[in-house]
């Protein structure tokens, strides 16, 4: 792309943006904040405080994301109850496994070959039997039910603990349209399907065209199809994972290759 930095628009949360917009500035790109996704706690913590007081009584707990850790261990520390010491511990995905690692958990089983729900499953920890196993799922409110449904499948029984919302931001797109109208938008990262879909609902009329014709990293293969879907013709690259780094290694490979989105007339 000639001299010019790429820029990138970045639409994860606030609270997890930041490492991916500093790699992206190390790297040599421009990185464009934009988040499409609000983390926010619970209206309502009576379920998930019941499941916390129960902790001890889990055969075993699996925290779903960063987000989970971050919800359950700010609800515990208000509730003054303490992680339960030898308590087997999963994680989905490096990134919530280096959250509870912040926390002090130490051999944290986080499933190989994979950062989603059928990697976990895979793991001989989770295979059947799973009879009078009792498993606590800390997630957010309205997470997929893939893990919760194979393991009752197996035999388990499970409790949730929803500890964080996600919404859609009412940020007004027009400062970021009036960039993306100029050409100053190369590449657009998006680390979850509802993240891509709050976008485009964000962009409206004026900014869904300029979504459809720039190039896109996601990160699994549903995400390629979802963006194929909502009319995206521009190149979709797959980063190897959710992660910072594979995350810039997409976009820097799109970078070289696309030719910048040009400015509207």
């Amino acid at each position: 792309m000639g001299g010019e930095r790429c820029g990138v628009l970045v639409t994860r949360p606030v609270a997890q943006a930041a490492g991916l917009v500093e790699a992206l500035r190390t790297a040599g790109l421009e990185p464009i904040p934009f988040p499409a996704m609000e983390i926010l706690p619970p209206r309502d913590w009576e379920a998930a405080d019941r499941a916390l007081h129960r902790l001890a009584h889990f055969d075993r707990v699996l925290f779903i994301s960063a987000n989970a850790v971050a919800g359950a261990f700010g609800r515990l520390a208000h509730l003054q109850i303490p992680f339960p010491a030898g308590l087997p511990t999963a994680a989905i995905g490096r990134a919530t496994a280096r959250a509870l690692a912040r926390h002090g958990l130490t051999g944290v089983l986080t499933p190989e070959g994979g950062h989603d729900s059928e990697a976990l499953l895979r793991h001989p920890l989770f295979e059947p039997p799973l009879e009078g196993q009792e498993i606590l799922i800390v997630r957010g409110e309205g997470g997929k039910e893939l893990l919760a449904r194979t393991l009752t499948e197996r035999g388990a029984r499970i409790t949730y603990a929803e500890v964080y919302r996600r919404e859609r931001p009412t940020t007004d797109p027009t400062p970021l349209l009036e960039r993306w109208e100029r050409g100053e938008v190369q590449v657009v990262t998006a680390t979850s399907g509802e993240i891509l879909r709050n976008l485009a609902t964000l962009l409206g009329e004026r900014g869904r065209p300029l979504l459809r014709r720039t190039p896109l990293v996601v990160i699994s293969p549903s995400m390629v199809q979802l963006a194929r879907r909502m009319g995206v013709t521009a190149p979709v690259v797959q980063a190897a994972g959710p992660d910072d780094g594979s995350v810039v290694e997409a976009t820097l490979n799109l970078c070289r290759k696309s030719p910048p989105t040009p400015p509207v007339p």
